[in-house]
């Protein structure tokens, strides 16, 4: 069923809290409650052209007012029997009045530069001026603060990038940058002096070369480069599948112990089967990473 172009849609509804003294707190409730016709009269908003402030009038009284964002949306709901409730809006501003506030305050000047670091930096500064740091009841004071503190950003130290380039960590994503680095230097030395240690910092194999007045050749290169990069991968697959067969254990730990507690049968023979699963990719896990830890000492002993 198509409507004609000049209907006039219908306007979404838009809701905010509206925060007054007590004294006129109390007057609007009443108003509200005697379902008054002339409301309209009795309650006036009168929002200024910055969409930040207003001038609130409850029975001729006028409060200045500012709109605040909340610092997460509240929804609000409506009922008519107490029993079933409607979701009616997400609410996310509040309108805080003042009885002792500035009614007319003097509009900002706009910036003068046409830089648009510039601009941004105002507007942040701007949206700042208009957040709302609490929640809307006592227990939330300060909840912005305690609640949605800011993301700490971490500044690279650059001992700890050293520590990590001189113990060669397998995970880090510039190894395979600085092994090249090191290839690179040893192709261009007249002297080179290599070793390969364990983890349990016993040396494997050590290797010494000295060739004077003579450059290393081509094809020893390569198959040095070739060699150290078969090695660092396989260590890191090792790496992979020791963390996995790690973590299968810990979950067969844990599901052992659920079938140990339980005392449901059909539970128990669920968890019993779950458990078996586990212990079967553990013995798996475990078959390839001693193939691999094979593999890796046939390259050493090289």
């Amino acid at each position: 069923m198509s409507k004609s172009q000049d209907e006039v849609p219908d306007e979404v509804e838009n809701q905010f809290i509206l925060r007054l003294p007590l004294e006129h707190a109390c007057t609007v409730r009443n108003l509200i409650h005697s379902q008054s016709v002339d409301i309209k009269d009795k309650l006036k908003i009168d929002l200024s052209p910055d969409r930040r402030h207003a001038v609130v009038e409850v029975e001729d009284v006028q409060l200045a007012a500012k709109l605040v964002d909340l610092p997460c949306v509240t929804e609000s709901l409506k009922t008519h029997d107490k029993k079933t409730f409607y979701k009616t809006a997400d609410i996310s501003q509040m309108l805080v009045c003042t009885a002792d506030g500035d009614l007319h305050p003097s509009p900002e000047e706009p910036a003068a530069s046409t830089d648009p670091n510039v601009i941004r930096k105002n507007e942040r500064k701007r949206e700042k001026k208009g957040v709302w740091k609490h929640g809307i009841t006592p227990p939330l004071k300060d909840v912005r603060k305690k609640r949605f503190r800011k993301t700490k950003t971490k500044v690279p130290d650059v001992k700890k990038i050293e520590e990590i380039s001189s113990t060669k960590n397998i995970e880090s994503p510039d190894v395979e940058k600085e092994v090249k680095t090191l290839l690179r230097s040893d192709a261009e030395a007249i002297s080179t002096r290599w070793e390969v240690i364990a983890e349990d910092g016993t040396k494997e194999i050590e290797s010494h070369g000295s060739i004077p007045g003579f450059v290393i050749s081509s094809g020893m290169n390569s198959y040095k480069q070739s060699h150290i990069s078969s090695v660092m991968e396989i260590q890191k697959q090792i790496c992979k599948k020791e963390k996995k067969l790690h973590e299968i254990q810990k979950k067969a730990q844990r599901q052992n112990d659920l079938t140990m507690k339980v005392e449901n049968l059909t539970l128990k023979n669920h968890f019993q089967s779950v458990l078996e699963q586990l212990q079967v990719q553990e013995k798996q896990k475990s078959e390839k990473l001693i193939s691999l830890q094979e593999k890796l000492q046939c390259f050493l002993k090289k």
